[in-house]
C-alpha cells in the first residue's frame, strides 16, 4: 500500500509541476510533527527555513551520540485545490547539506465542520518521500514513506486544539539505531494561541501560539517537544524551542529549533 501511495504522490507532483504550478513543501506541522489538521489554502504558498542545533559543544557529546545539528531544512508549500471542503498540498523540502537533499509530500483533508456541524478535521498524507532507496537504515537512505491519518478537534471552552495521529512507513528504512523495526506508532499534538490582534486590513490572528507535540517510535522522526510561535503578521512567524528525540545514537541530544515561516 505505502508503494502504490508512493507512486501516486510521485505522479500527482509531476503533473502539478508540468501544468505550471511547481509545488515545494513539507507538510503543514504542529511542532516537530506534521500531526496537525491544518492543510497549505489553495494557491498559498508558504515559505519555511528551519534549523536544529545543540548549545553545547560537540566536544562533550557522548561518544554513542548522532548528530549535533540537523542540515538546514528549507520548504515551500502550496495548496493545490480550491474548494473548501476538501484541500490539499503537496510540496518538497531541500535539506542543506546532505547528498541526497529532496523529499517529498502530500496530504489531503476536511477541515473541522465540513462533513457535518461539529465533525473533526481528517487528513490523510504522506511524507519523507526521499530520493536515495536501498541500503541499511540510517546510513543515507531517505525513502521513508511515512503514510500518516490524522484527527483533530477544537476543544470546548476555547482550550486550544488537539490532534492525534497514526502512521506506518517502509519497513526497511524506519528502523531504530539497534536495527529493530520501528515503522509504525502514533503521533499527539496540541496548539493554542494567545493575545488575540487585529491587522490594518481587519484580519484577526493570534500574537503567539503555543504548540507541543510528540512523535512515537524509535526512529528517525521519533521524539517530540514544545515551543512558541511569535506571528510578526498574521503570515509571518518564528517557532523557537527545544526537540528532544527517542534514539539519541540516529538523532543526537536535545536541540533547539528556530523555524521562519511565511505565507505568500
Amino acid at each position: 500500500m505505502i508503494k502504490t501511495l508512493r507512486i501516486l504522490f510521485l505522479v500527482t507532483f509531476l503533473i502539478i509541476f508540468f501544468d505550471g504550478a511547481v509545488a515545494f513543501a513539507t507538510p503543514s506541522t504542529t511542532y516537530w510533527s506534521p500531526a496537525v489538521i491544518d492543510v497549505q489554502p489553495y494557491n498559498v504558498w508558504h515559505i519555511g527555513i528551519d534549523n536544529y542545533f545543540i548549545v553545547k559543544k560537540p566536544s562533550s557529546l557522548k561518544p554513542n551520540d548522532g548528530p549535533s545539528s540537523f542540515p538546514t531544512d528549507v520548504q515551500i508549500t502550496v495548496g493545490v485545490l480550491p474548494w473548501e471542503k476538501i484541500q490539499m498540498e503537496v510540496g518538497i523540502d531541500a535539506m542543506y547539506p546532505s547528498n541526497d537533499p529532496y523529499m517529498f509530500h502530500a496530504k489531503i483533508g476536511t477541515p473541522e465542520n465540513s462533513i457535518f456541524a461539529g465533525s473533526p478535521g481528517i487528513n490523510i498524507g504522506i511524507f519523507d518521500v526521499g530520493t536515495k532507496t536501498g541500503g541499511a537504515a540510517n546510513a543515507g537512505r531517505t525513502d521513508y514513506d511515512i503514510v500518516d491519518f490524522i484527527v483533530g478537534k477544537t476543544l470546548p471552552y476555547n482550550l486550544g486544539r488537539l490532534h492525534a495521529a497514526y502512521y506506518v512507513g517502509n519497513r526497511a528504512a524506519l528502523r531504530s539505531s539497534s536495527g529493530d523495526e520501528q515503522n509504525m506508532g502514533f503521533m499527539i499534538a496540541y496548539d493554542k494561541g494567545f493575545f488575540s490582534t487585529t491587522d490594518k486590513s481587519g484580519n484577526e490572528y493570534k500574537r503567539v501560539v503555543f504548540a507541543a507535540d510528540y512523535i512515537s517510535g524509535k526512529n528517525y522522526i521519533g521524539g517530540g517537544g514544545f515551543g512558541l510561535y511569535y506571528y510578526f503578521t498574521k503570515d509571518i512567524s518564528l517557532l523557537v524551542g527545544p526537540v528532544w528525540m527517542n534514539d539519541t545514537m540516529i538523532n543526537g541530544p536535545m536541540k533547539i529549533t528556530t523555524q521562519l515561516d511565511i505565507n505568500i
